[in-house]
């Protein structure tokens, strides 16, 4: 089931990347229109709009290449590693 919901994505990278713009883009809107900066609790909260949206998506992606860096990096072995 996950398998054919992995390969449906794959088949339209295209549509989910525009759809992911889409949510980003309306997560900074949403940040910038309806959330109420008189009490927020740093700088950056009060003063760049869309902060969360936008340290989110950068904290994900460092987060994602630096397991792709220590996968490769040993933890990651050829396939039939146990059968010797």
């Amino acid at each position: 089931m996950i398998i054919n919901f992995i390969d449906f994505l794959k088949e339209r990278l295209q549509s989910v990347k525009i759809g992911f713009y889409i949510a980003v883009a309306v997560m900074v809107v949403w940040s910038i229109v309806g959330v109420d900066t008189h009490h927020a609790h740093t700088w950056m909260e009060a003063h760049i709009p869309g902060f969360w949206s936008i340290f989110s998506l950068l904290s994900c992606a460092v987060f994602i290449y630096f397991a792709r860096w220590f996968g490769s990096s040993g933890i990651m072995t050829r396939e039939d590693y146990y059968d010797n």
